[in-house]
């Protein structure tokens, strides 16, 4: 396995290799890489010749009083782990090399970034957008696989691929769960141990909107009524934002007659974490 971190050189080889046949697969990553990471790279591995996997903590989608500085940058583990995972080449460019000097070009989707995660962090996917058409125009990939566990971003993605047609297969592997429900996140190491025992009870009101849903639950506010009661039985969690949406637009909806997007946010009373998580509920044909 190597590590490149010119996007010049890797570009150049991409290019070679799709001119002689080869399929290029990617994962992009920002590192400190756990199971979730290495299950994107094992889905990828066996539909490519040449699998890349790209380490880079992208400054442009985060806030001003986000965690950039203590994001962890974990490079000589994640190689090993990568290489475990059956990657062929690390793509690990400097923050200079992905924006040098001069740099003023950002790609922005509209509307589906206005909401949700758009709204509590204004600009996200505008960087987002901006490092992923970035990643895909150096690495040049056949196909690249993404998380359902940030379902809006797999959105905002589709939509990029599609208004601008990109020439990439996009393809998404289930939220990877602990053991204990936990979604996975680089940013669970952030957790105390008293919030990460607490952790699960993020997919348990999931799971509980979920019964609900089987039993017939239609209206949205109900759904948020569920989750949020079940959130109130944690002393170190405060809710952001329990939202039911329409899944193709995330527009807030009432009245449930399609497929629907439910996501939460909640934030660690202790160390201020940020964690994520959504379930997709479909209605029975």
């Amino acid at each position: 396995m190597e590590i490149i971190h010119s996007s010049k050189e890797i570009q150049n080889r991409m290019i070679a290799a799709r001119a002689e046949g080869k399929r290029i697969g990617f994962v992009p990553t920002m590192g400190a890489l756990h199971t979730g990471h290495i299950a994107l790279a094992e889905k990828v591995r066996p539909d490519c010749d040449i699998l890349v996997l790209s380490i880079f903590v992208n400054p442009l989608q985060f806030g001003p009083s986000e965690d950039l500085d203590k994001y962890p940058r974990t490079l000589e583990s994640d190689a090993e782990k990568a290489q475990a995972a059956g990657v062929d080449i690390i793509f690990a460019p400097s923050p200079r090399e992905m924006y040098p000097q001069g740099f003023e070009t950002t790609v922005s989707c509209g509307s589906i970034t206005t909401r949700l995660e758009g709204a509590a962090r204004p600009g996200h996917f505008d960087g987002v957008t901006t490092v992923v058409l970035k990643l895909f125009n150096i690495v040049q990939p056949h196909v690249s696989v993404f998380g359902q566990k940030d379902a809006q971003q797999v959105l905002v993605i589709r939509r990029m691929v599609e208004d601008l047609s990109i020439p990439v297969e996009l393809d998404i592997l289930p939220t990877v769960r602990e053991s204990d429900g936990l979604a996975m996140s680089s940013r669970n190491a952030y957790l105390t141990s008293e919030e990460r025992l607490q952790g699960p009870i993020i997919q348990r009101g999931l799971l509980d909107a979920q019964e609900a849903w089987n039993r017939g639950e239609r209206n949205a506010e109900q759904l948020r009524k569920i989750v949020l009661n079940c959130y109130a039985q944690s002393s170190l969690m405060t809710t952001e934002y329990v939202s039911v949406a329409d899944y193709s637009c995330v527009e807030l909806s009432g009245e449930i007659s399609s497929e629907v997007l439910l996501s939460v946010v909640c934030r660690t009373a202790v160390s201020q974490t940020r964690l994520i998580d959504n379930s997709i509920m479909k209605l029975l044909d």
